[in-house]
């Protein structure tokens, strides 16, 4: 009787492919400058709004109003930072999860199950987390999504300043956690935070995103078309009621991320690399600047974890985020018969977990709409994300440090290039040319030393017959002592 045929085991955050990982790399570097520029703004802000002389000047600016007021658009500055410079984020994010669907590890559903499921009980806990923190607090449930969201760029912004060394596999399943995150983020802003519905500007949005999507797909090229028609669809989704950011995902999911032949890469590939520089660098630490100054004093931090809903929002962040990105892993790995790479080990995962819980950005978009009208909650709510943050960042890094020296021997073997042929060696183990490359350099290496102890064993015969063979054991440089 034949042995039953068993499939074999497939491995949960194993190592990326080659083109997956080059991606990967490219768009964290950026993301980590984003990041760490997203850390010195939101410090800026801290410091300018709590500087007695200078919190009045604060006010004054993020409250300076400008724009068309015939077209709706007389906002103020924080406004347009919310509404405006983060469409330029949204767009990106829009990009990256139409490439990351067509193109990248959500293509495959058994590949994408694990960081989907990950993601949305990444979510799903922290809202009954503050929910029910609220419910038994008897507080308001209107900020139940402020915990819901990831910062990518704040998470590696804390990874490089640790100076940790995650590995390539954990870095990709943090940046596709926050793709997920903020697709599912959008929705919620769609859905729940949208106020009174203006349906000729709602039409006239639909139909300036169909004459977006008609030129993509006649090839028309120019930047001078495209941002006029941006302009005018993000101005006509911003009057329409519907959150303006919704405008630039819709027209990042738009764009074509599958290349075709004689492409180095597709449209949406190169419009990414072009835009996110803008987005991580200006538009995010921007944002943070005129939203993160939040007056800041022991009495309000006391307030934070004393008030049910902004400890909701801690509690949400910290707690809700590891539980539930971990246990959605855990899950999807026990139901789908997934093994854990051999590299690394559960506590890893808490780990990034851990670091998911750094919510900002977003977290504050949602805190300013969850709250609109109370400027108190809304800055107790923003200390509360400020808070929760900085906890979970705190926690990730004492427990990414414990593993530290073993994810710098990852990395140094993923980095690893012996044949100096561009493309790292682990990737390169069943090509037999690989092989044979290094096999011609141990060769030339073992021919190297060759000459070596042949030259050596020539100069020390040649200084025997002198009379100066070596003592035993060593001599010293004065008076030919014994060392």
């Amino acid at each position: 009787m034949a042995a039953p045929r068993t499939s074999p085991t497939r491995k949960a955050l194993g190592r990326l492919s080659l083109p997956e990982r080059t991606f990967v790399a490219d768009a964290l570097r950026t993301e980590t400058v984003g990041g760490v520029l997203l850390l010195i703004a939101a410090v800026a802000a801290l410091i300018w709004a709590n500087t007695p002389a200078l919190h009045d000047s604060y006010e004054s600016v993020s409250h300076f109003h400008l724009g068309p007021e015939s077209l709706g658009l007389n906002l103020s500055v924080a406004h347009w930072a919310a509404d405006g410079l983060l469409a330029i984020f949204f767009f990106v994010a829009g990009i990256e999860l139409k490439r990351e669907l067509v193109a990248g590890d959500l293509r495959d559903p058994r590949a994408a199950a694990l960081p989907v499921v990950a993601a949305l009980c990444g979510m799903a806990v922290p809202a009954l987390v503050y929910t029910l923190t609220n419910l038994t607090g008897g507080g308001s449930l209107q900020g139940w999504a402020v915990p819901t969201a990831t910062d990518i760029a704040f998470a590696l912004a804390v990874l490089a300043v640790i100076g940790t060394s995650l590995p390539s596999a954990l870095r990709a399943f943090l940046l596709t956690l926050a793709v997920v995150d903020d697709l599912f983020a959008i929705l919620i802003i769609a859905v729940f935070f949208t106020a009174d519905i203006d349906l000729a500007a709602l039409g006239g949005a639909a139909a300036g995103l169909a004459v977006f999507w008609l030129l993509l797909r006649a090839g028309v090229r120019g930047w001078y078309v495209y941002i006029p028609l941006a302009l005018v669809n993000w101005a006509l989704m911003y009057n329409s009621g519907v959150h303006a950011t919704i405008a630039g995902v819709a027209m990042g999911l738009m764009l074509r991320c599958t290349r075709r032949e004689g492409e180095e890469r597709s449209p949406g590939e190169r419009i990414e690399h072009l835009v996110r520089p803008l987005s991580a660098g200006l538009a995010v630490p921007l944002f943070a600047l005129f939203s993160a100054g939040v007056v800041v004093s022991g009495g309000a931090l006391g307030d934070v974890f004393t008030r049910p809903e902004t400890l909701g929002v801690v509690l949400g962040l910290v707690l809700g985020k590891a539980i539930g990105i971990f246990g959605g892993t855990w899950l999807t790995a026990r139901f789908t018969r997934a093994s854990l790479s051999d590299d690394l080990e559960w506590a890893d995962v808490f780990a990034v977990a851990t670091l998911a819980g750094i919510g900002f950005t977003v977290s504050l978009l949602i805190g300013e709409l969850a709250f609109a009208g109370d400027a108190t909650m809304t800055d107790e709510v923003k200390a509360s994300v400020l808070s929760g943050s900085l906890i979970a960042a705190a926690l990730a890094t004492v427990l990414l440090k414990i593993r530290n020296a073993k994810y710098r021997r990852m990395c140094e073997a993923e980095e690893r290039d012996d044949d100096l042929d561009g493309i790292p060696d682990i990737y390169e183990e069943d090509d037999p040319a690989y092989h044979l490359r290094m096999a011609e350099i141990y060769d030339s290496k073992a021919a190297e030393h060759r000459r070596i102890a042949e030259q050596k064993a020539a100069e020390r015969t040649a200084d025997a017959g002198r009379g100066l063979a070596e003592v035993p054991g060593g001599a010293g440089e004065e008076n030919d002592r014994p060392a």
